[in-house]
């Protein structure tokens, strides 16, 4: 078949499902190995165990994505590329949040940090 598409009843029900096909296997390898630095320090899990705050998450994704951007590509502690760091305390946030286990204490914004890089973005359409 053409189109890759078979009888089989299970590609149907299949197919409808979350893949991880667009998904590159190189960031989900080194973000596990930023989840392991944290299961080393922290214990596996620990955020399903005891409630975690977003702001701890987020500052700790921005400092790490901060070094990234200023050229240095592996944390010094850890050895560890910061990218993966990043990808990690995300996982995190939603894990906790699907869990119910999210402190969400993000800081008010307002909400409209999205209209401004709507009405400050070039070449609208």
């Amino acid at each position: 078949m053409e189109n890759n598409m078979t009888d089989n009843p299970k590609d149907a029900i299949g197919l409808t499902k979350p893949s991880l096909n667009a998904v590159p296997m190189a960031a989900v390898y080194v973000m596990g190995e930023a989840m392991n630095d944290g299961r080393s320090k922290y214990g596996l899990f620990n955020w399903r165990e005891h409630a975690v705050r977003s702001d701890v998450y987020v500052d700790a994704a921005r400092r790490h994505l901060e070094a990234w951007n200023d050229g240095e590509d592996v944390a010094q502690d850890s050895k560890v590329h910061h990218l993966g760091h990043v990808m990690a305390c995300c996982a995190i946030l939603i894990d906790a949040e699907l869990n119910g286990k999210l402190i969400d204490n993000r800081s008010e914004s307002g909400g409209c940090l999205s209209e401004y890089f709507k009405k400050n973005t070039k070449g609208k359409i």
